[in-house]
């Protein structure tokens, strides 16, 4: 079979189409013929910094969809042919992945294969920020950094869905600002958001904000909080190095920080992923949310993937086409 791997850490053009034996199951797990595979900023800095990855070279890719090649002793409720999104833990630049049953689901109604491919990380990831770990209450606000990317998107339609006061997003363009709105943001501002967060709520400030970002962002958006208020990191695209939290910065407002990670959550506990993606992919099938894919690569086009999501340009979610696609 045909897959993208890097053997060396850097730019795009690492990522080198190889062949390489078909993988099998072992017990608890499944090899899917993959349709499509998402490419996620966590692909990036596998890439170009080995985040999480054991050894090389390397398979990047944490989500597919596809039908059930082979089923792995032990396994019960999944069967050849099944199609389903899975998240994996490396390996989906490929024709062929292996991955845990526990992390492998069926898809709902309603739901085809391309956009079964955006659901892994994404749709679980928004629905815990809004719900699970964000706890957003009907009236409350929302500030939203990357609100024009995949998770951003579906959180500017869960947090709409839950009866938010306000949803408001930050982004690094006007372009994104204006494709933003269009999923549940009341306003989007461009680069600095502090002051205008206040301007927005008359002094107040938010109460739930999400970052991905960490660094300075992070700091600003612990700032941007209302008293009580709830600040949920999901990531450090910035690369910066960790931020601590003193008592200092929570006291004054009595505020709370906690992070949420869907890898973590699945090595850690399966069931409670598990519960988390019925809970979300639910949102899905019955129209709550919508998942825009705004580009699609070939699979042997991954590096113009990696190109586009690299320059901070990308809005929506980027798919590679895997069947077929060669």
């Amino acid at each position: 079979m045909r897959a993208v791997e890097f053997q060396e850490y850097g730019g795009p053009e690492v990522l080198k189409v190889v062949e390489t034996e078909i993988p099998h199951p072992g017990p608890g797990q499944v090899s899917i013929d993959v349709t499509y595979t998402g490419v996620n900023f966590a692909d990036l800095k596998a890439r170009a910094e080995g985040y999480r990855v054991p050894s090389l070279p390397f398979v990047p890719g944490l989500e597919v969809s596809g039908r059930i090649r082979e089923v792995g002793a032990g396994v019960e409720g999944l069967t050849e042919g099944q199609e389903v999104a899975a998240l994996t833990a490396g390996g989906a630049y490929a024709e062929v992945v292996v991955t845990e049953a526990a992390t492998t689901f069926p898809l709902p109604k309603n739901v085809d294969l391309r956009t079964a491919a955006t659901l892994p990380t994404v749709l679980p990831t928004a629905y815990a920020l809004v719900h699970t770990v964000g706890r957003l209450q009907p009236g409350e606000t929302v500030l939203v950094q990357g609100a024009a990317g995949g998770i951003g998107t579906v959180v500017g339609q869960l947090a709409r869905a839950a009866g938010a006061g306000s949803v408001f997003g930050v982004v690094s363009s006007a372009a994104k600002a204006e494709f933003a709105r269009k999923y549940g943001y009341d306003d989007v501002f461009v680069g600095e958001f502090e002051a205008p967060v206040r301007a927005a709520t008359s002094g107040r400030g938010v109460d739930l904000a999400l970052d991905p970002v960490g660094g300075d962002t992070l700091r600003a958006a612990l700032a941007s909080l209302a008293t009580y208020g709830r600040l949920v990191s999901f990531g450090n695209a910035s690369s910066a190095p960790p931020w601590q939290v003193g008592q200092p910065d929570l006291y004054p407002g009595a505020l709370s920080v906690s992070g949420f990670s869907i890898l973590t959550l699945a090595r850690t506990d399966p069931t409670a992923l598990r519960t988390l993606t019925e809970q979300a992919f639910a949102t899905a099938a019955d129209g709550t949310v919508s998942l825009p894919v705004t580009a699609e690569f070939g699979l042997a086009e991954a590096a113009e993937a990696h190109r586009l999501m690299g320059a901070r340009t990308s809005t929506g979610k980027l798919l590679l086409r895997v069947a077929e696609s060669w």
